[in-house]
């Protein structure tokens, strides 16, 4: 996820993107897209490589990167000929202004096919319009966000897609994981409430989670940015709660962790997958990254045969596990290629249709198929760590 981080001062711009959003997928798009000439598939890759989120955007570059190597290795066949894939890697610098600029541009000028990314939902819904102007689809690995994928009125956008299940979703299982699996019955919230995605987790995490019969005894929040949390987590130390959800992103939530492990606190904490950065438990220190668990799209301890060997060349490649974020983007890549083969046609058009239509694409984050809203349907994986590691997973169907 999204992606994705969203910052206050951004709430206005992608406001104000949505809205022009929902007036350009009302219309008819003014232009028909872009179509291969060659054997080339032009995909443009958006991602935050520098800038406030850029561990999100690394990750997922390395992800795009290797999906494309690994599929120019023999090409693939598409309408009796054989393509390759060529990237168009652009950095946003974590603004939303930037990712409209380089998705324009890489539309426009590059003439991609699609894009990837961005990973942040602020910065993906920045690029919609002009996208959507050009009839060229994109597919955002981490764009969690529910209404990403919809204009203001509820309209499915035409061409916006993601390889990431949506907020709702996974706030929805961390409360089941919470409540079935960890027997919590009391749980305590600390959210950021600055960023759609914070609220978004909060929100049905909470609803879910009286549903099941669970109470929660104080929701605390905090902005982006905030840096000393010991006011909110004395609060929440009062209360005395079985557990705490922590919905928000690594670069705080780190810190939560810190200071509250400091503060003698030590029941589990449970994230999104915005806590899903190797990043998370250098901030907070490998001890204090302990009893923790999050909702995730992909496991590094996976028995699945597609996840295993796309670990071994991961590592081969980049002398390292795949984070999350490499693993959506990866799939993001298979997932365009595939919706130009299913159609048997390299083009924006093709693409568009053949991911509106995609079912049971076996992905390594998992068994996708996309619904009416271009959102698709699959499993949710929880990690738990110990000692800054991924010691165990979860699958919460």
């Amino acid at each position: 996820m999204n992606f994705k981080k969203f910052f206050g001062v951004a709430a206005a711009t992608m406001m104000s993107a949505a809205a022009l959003t929902g007036c350009a997928t009302a219309k008819t798009s003014s232009n028909s897209g872009n179509k291969a000439t060659d054997n080339k598939i032009r995909i443009g890759v958006n991602l935050e490589l520098s800038g406030s989120v850029a561990s999100y955007g690394q990750q997922e570059k390395k992800g795009v990167t290797l999906a494309a190597q690994q599929i120019n290795k023999k090409g693939v066949k598409i309408g009796g000929k054989t393509y390759k894939v060529k990237l168009y890697i652009s950095d946003n610098k974590s603004s939303t202004s930037t990712a409209a600029s380089v998705a324009a541009q890489l539309a426009n000028s590059d003439k991609i096919v699609a894009e990837v990314g961005p990973a942040a939902t602020a910065y993906a819904t920045a690029s919609i319009s002009n996208l959507t102007k050009a009839g060229v689809p994109l597919v955002s690995p981490s764009a969690t966000a529910a209404e990403f994928t919809q204009t203001k009125s509820g309209q499915t956008q035409k061409y916006v897609f993601r390889s990431c299940f949506i907020d709702p979703f996974q706030g929805k299982k961390a409360a089941d994981f919470m409540y079935n699996t960890l027997k919590k019955r009391k749980v305590a919230i600390v959210a950021d409430n600055s960023t759609d995605y914070g609220t978004g987790l909060t929100k049905s995490f909470t609803t879910e989670f009286k549903k099941l019969g669970g109470k929660i005894v104080t929701t605390q929040y905090f902005q982006s940015g905030d840096k000393d949390f010991n006011s909110t987590l004395t609060t929440v130390k009062g209360k005395n709660p079985d557990a705490v959800y922590l919905p928000g992103y690594y670069t705080e939530l780190g810190l939560v962790l810190k200071q509250a492990r400091e503060m003698g606190i030590k029941v589990p904490f449970v994230g999104g997958d915005g806590m899903g950065s190797p990043k998370l438990a250098q901030i907070a220190g490998n001890k204090n990254a302990t009893n923790v668990y999050y909702t995730t799209h992909f496991s590094t301890k996976s028995t699945d045969p597609a996840v295993t060997k796309f670990m071994k060349v991961y590592k081969a490649k980049y002398h390292e596990d795949p984070a999350v974020f490499s693993s959506l983007a990866y799939d993001a890549v298979y997932m365009i290629v595939k919706a130009a083969q299913n159609e048997g046609e390299v083009s924006s058009s093709a693409v568009q249709k053949g991911l509106a239509n995609l079912k049971n694409f076996k992905g390594v984050t998992g068994s996708i198929t996309m619904d009416s809203k271009h959102n698709p349907q699959k499993s949710v994986v929880v990690e738990q760590m110990t000692n800054g590691k991924i010691a165990k997973a979860y699958t919460v169907k």
